[in-house]
Order: structure tokens, then C-alpha cells, then sequence
């Protein structure tokens, strides 16, 4: 099995390995084996390249893993002497490997991503420099104290689709903005042409929410969804549930930008759910005229991002919670007599 860095779930990489992998090992007392060879993987991918080396029988020392990486840093690719030793290291003994030529490219080619040269030239796993959050970055803001807790005061973003792409909801906690998924549909994997996502139970979610929590605003995305917003609205009210586009290209790039930021002073927080995990670090970034906004890498593309905005749109949905003045603490009154 070649270049497995590329083997991804939008690809089927993941599912055809399996099937290979299965059948090899069924015959493996008669002699069968396999073998892969690959690049540096990107972590946010979780190609057949990354299963392999995060599996439990290479740590076990049941699969042999044979990988020289080049010692060097991202902040390091304009050093010119650790960039010619990382590539002489990568490189070993393939004297054929024109050690100059590639060091002038890494220095002075900036039409090539660092991260390209980090994995293809130096053999270290790194990002894709169009990641929107890397994982070490996203990882950092995760918090498992102080959990969230039936009637916090929160804030919600939804984002909803009918039959593409994923629906989430994702809150987030006033006092502190620590933010978990209330919900997410995602089209299964074999899914029949006709699928679409359980309105009702979202509905459901959205109300059981609001019953849960005390719910001080909400941002929803129209589109598909314009009537439910609608009921919603009326529902548990129209100054607490409303309409947020995300097509305003504007708006968007600044809730983006601050929640980004909020990510990097640690104005935030999460709680390691690996479905708000996945989706931040699938988002890639798309540069327009207003700055830059996430998308999937590819229209086609399964690897969802719906919760990551949901988790931009909630964020947005504090900000203004708490600039209306709906943070309230409860305090106890002691009376002495």
C-alpha cells in the first residue's frame, strides 16, 4: 500500500485499507504480510498514514515503523544551517538527493507552504498552512474541570442543513465561555440517496435545550430553516432567538477572526468533545476581500465543519448576551436578625 498519507476518509482510504489489511491477516499463518509506505502525514486528515503510527501495535512494538524525521521546527525553515542538517538527516544515505538545491528552495521558494516542506523534503508530520486551527492550538484550550451543568446560563449557535452537509448545535456557557456540542446530524456513511436530517429531532434538541439551560441568546442560521427559526422566535421569545447569516461575508470574517483569537489568548475553552474537535480542525480557510473565512477543503468533501460554526456563532452569541446585559449572578442574601 503507496503513499497512504493520501488514503482519507473523502477518498475511502480508511475503508479500503481495512478491507485489505483484513484479508492479509486472515492468511497471516501462511505467510502473508503487508506493507505501507508513505510521506508525513497532516494530523488534521486522519489518513491511513496517521491510524497507522497512532495504533497501539506500533507503540506495542507489534508493527514494525521505520521513520527518520529531520530535527527542525516550523519556526526554524528560515534558518538556513538546521534546514541543510534537517534534509541531511531525512535524506540519509540517498546520495543522489541534490542537498543544495532543496535548501535554496525551502529558504527562498514562497510559493510552496512551509508545511509542504516540513513533510515531503524533512519527513515531519505537520498541518496543511490553509488549517484554519491546529490541533495543538485547538487541544490547548481543552478544560475537563467545572463541567457544564443543567440550569447554566448559556448562549447557542445553530447551523442546519437538510441533506448535504451536517446540522449542529453548540452552547456555550456565559460565565466563562467554555463551549460543548447539544447536538449534531451528520449524513451516515452509506446513507441512501434520500436521506435527510430528523428535523423533529432537532426541533426536540433545540427545546430540550431551553429547558435545560437558561438560555440567554441565540444565533441561528437561516437558510432550510427560516420557518423553525421562526417558531422558535416565538416560542421562547424574539429577544432571545434570532436570525444570524452566515452568507454576509462581513460579519462573518469578524466572528471568525475573534473567535480565532480567543482560541490563541485562551479566551476560551472546551470540553474535548471529539465531534466539535473534528470539525474545527477539518475548516480550512478561504481568503475574500472582507479576511479570511473556514469552508470544507473541497465542496464534495465529507469532512464536516458544521459545529465549528456553530461554535463561532455561539461564541458571537455571548459577546452580544453579555453586552445586553443578560449575565446576571445569582447572589444569596443573608439575613441576620
Amino acid at each position: 500500500m503507496d503513499e497512504v498519507h493520501h488514503w482519507v476518509g473523502s477518498n475511502g482510504g480508511p475503508e479500503f485499507y481495512q478491507t485489505l489489511k483484513r484479508n492479509v491477516e486472515k492468511l497471516a499463518a501462511s505467510g502473508s504480510r503487508w506493507v505501507t509506505t508513505t510521506n508525513a502525514y497532516n494530523p488534521n486528515e486522519d489518513s491511513v498514514a496517521q491510524l497507522i503510527h497512532e495504533s497501539d501495535m506500533i507503540s506495542q512494538g507489534f508493527w514494525l515503523y521505520d521513520c527518520i524525521e529531520g530535527s527542525i521546527e516550523p519556526d526554524e525553515m528560515r534558518d538556513e544551517t538546521k534546514v541543510r542538517q534537517a534534509l541531511i538527516e531525512a535524506y540519509g544515505d540517498a546520495t543522489w538527493a541534490d542537498i543544495d538545491g532543496l535548501t535554496r528552495t525551502i529558504l527562498y521558494d514562497r510559493t510552496t507552504p512551509d508545511s509542504t516542506y516540513l513533510r515531503f523534503f524533512c519527513n515531519r508530520i505537520a498541518e496543511s498552512s490553509d488549517g484554519w486551527m491546529s490541533k495543538t492550538e485547538w487541544d490547548a484550550r481543552e478544560d475537563d474541570q467545572d463541567p457544564i451543568k443543567p440550569g447554566d446560563q448559556i448562549a447557542i449557535g445553530f447551523d442546519g442543513s437538510i441533506r448535504g452537509d451536517a446540522t449542529g448545535i453548540c452552547g456555550v456557557r456565559l460565565r466563562d465561555a467554555k463551549l460543548f456540542v447539544i447536538g449534531v446530524w451528520e449524513r451516515p456513511e452509506h446513507a441512501p440517496d434520500d436521506w435527510e436530517v430528523d428535523v423533529l429531532s432537532v426541533e426536540a434538541a433545540v427545546h430540550r435545550a431551553f429547558e435545560t439551560y437558561r438560555v440567554a441568546w441565540m444565533y441561528a442560521d437561516p437558510p432550510y430553516w427560516q420557518e423553525a427559526i421562526g417558531r422558535w422566535s416565538i416560542t421562547h421569545g424574539d429577544d432571545t432567538v434570532f436570525e444570524f447569516w452566515t452568507n454576509k461575508p462581513t460579519r462573518m470574517v469578524q466572528a471568525i477572526e475573534r473567535f480565532r483569537t480567543a482560541v490563541m489568548v485562551g479566551d476560551l475553552k472546551h470540553d474535548g468533545d471529539v465531534r466539535l474537535t473534528r470539525h474545527v480542525l477539518n475548516a480550512v480557510t478561504r481568503e475574500v476581500p472582507q479576511g479570511l473565512l473556514i469552508q470544507k477543503d473541497s465542496p464534495r468533501s465529507k469532512r464536516k465543519i458544521d459545529l465549528a460554526v456553530c461554535a463561532v456563532i455561539a461564541m458571537e452569541a455571548r459577546a452580544d448576551a453579555i453586552a445586553d446585559g443578560r449575565m446576571k449572578l445569582r447572589r444569596s442574601r443573608v439575613v441576620g436578625f
